[in-house]
């Protein structure tokens, strides 16, 4: 962590590993890949079986396997991007497309889902029932189980606080689920020889997945709009950073996600004037600096911090040096 020194109104930053993060990317980059390759052996089998049999859950099931293979495609290409270091035009590196990816997987799930609703619900109006061949519904949903779960067991494995992975998962995950609609809808029709069997599942699968679609998009905005990590409370971190020895004041507070690896804070610390503060803690010794980065990064998970140190004559002085604000329709 680089600091400010002696001088009263240094800058202190503190910042996580980005090999660590690079490291997680391409962990679940490859296992993305793997569930990429199931995914799309699924699809095919998916789409010789919606052909054969004209079956609207199967062809649910094929409409979310498709957008399954571009959702894949789109996490690893996130990841691997996630992966390369920061540069002279993004001091951040690339990690925020993780995000980006998931918000395009999430929008790509939600238009299918309403899709598929739309359909099923005009096929229950339709005057004359589907014809659904209950067996080979019942082979082709055995098939797509099997590869789903397999995707979903790949998966499992990686970091399942990243939102690219879960974005992955959810697709996967209602690739699954359509596969036991499926095979129940054929059940139903083998043994009762019920038309609309297969359209309740394709339902079932819209009323299971649309939740946890809109989950993921929140979750999304929330990083792209930089919003509080999950869990930290801002004014518990205001009044951990004025608790550190030396402190006076705290202000221009920020906390957000740059990504969703990556916390991030940043404040202006008012300390005693024309003095040095130090503290103790595991920091024995060291400065305020050192401290305040300490006890966010300890206590709130903040790995990476920019602390600005200042005197109480300094704040003064830019309180007193900022432009006056204009109320609009007034007159100066």
């Amino acid at each position: 962590m680089g600091q400010g020194g002696d001088d009263a109104h240094g800058h202190g930053h503190d910042h996580g590993s980005h090999a660590g993060h690079a490291h997680g990317a391409g962990a679940d980059g490859r296992r993305l890949t793997i569930a990429l390759a199931i995914t799309a052996l699924v699809l095919l089998s998916g789409a010789v079986g919606a052909w054969v049999t004209g079956s609207l859950s199967l062809l649910a099931d094929l409409g979310h396997q498709v957008t399954d293979v571009a959702a894949l495609l789109t996490a690893v290409v996130a990841a691997r991007l996630a992966q390369r270091p920061p540069s002279a035009r993004r001091t951040f590196g690339l990690g925020r497309s993780e995000v980006l990816g998931a918000a395009v997987n999430a929008l790509a799930l939600l238009a299918v889902t309403v899709w598929v609703a739309v359909e099923a619900l005009e096929r229950l109006l339709a005057d004359v029932p589907p014809h659904i061949p209950g067996l080979a519904l019942l082979v082709f949903g055995a098939v797509g189980l099997v590869g789903n779960l397999i995707s979903l067991a790949v998966l499992s494995g990686g970091d399942r606080g990243n939102l690219n992975v879960r974005g992955a998962a959810l697709h996967v995950l209602g690739d699954a689920l359509g596969s036991v609609a499926v095979m129940a809808a054929a059940g139903v029709v083998l043994l009762t020889g019920w038309p609309y069997a297969d359209v309740v599942a394709s339902l079932v699968i819209v009323i299971i997945l649309l939740p946890r679609t809109l989950v993921l998009l929140r979750a999304t905005a929330h990083v792209l709009l930089e919003g509080v990590p999950p869990g930290v409370d801002v004014e518990e971190v205001r009044a951990a950073l004025a608790e550190v020895p030396g402190v006076r004041e705290v202000h221009d507070l920020h906390v957000w996600v740059i990504s969703d690896r990556v916390p991030a804070a940043s404040a202006h610390l008012v300390v005693e004037d024309h003095a040095t503060p130090h503290c103790e803690g595991r920091a024995a010794g060291g400065s305020v600096l050192d401290c305040a980065a300490e006890a966010l990064r300890e206590r709130f998970g903040l790995e990476h911090s920019t602390l600005q140190i200042e005197t109480a004559d300094h704040a003064d002085h830019e309180e007193h040096c900022a432009p006056p604000r204009v109320v609009p329709g007034s007159s100066r």
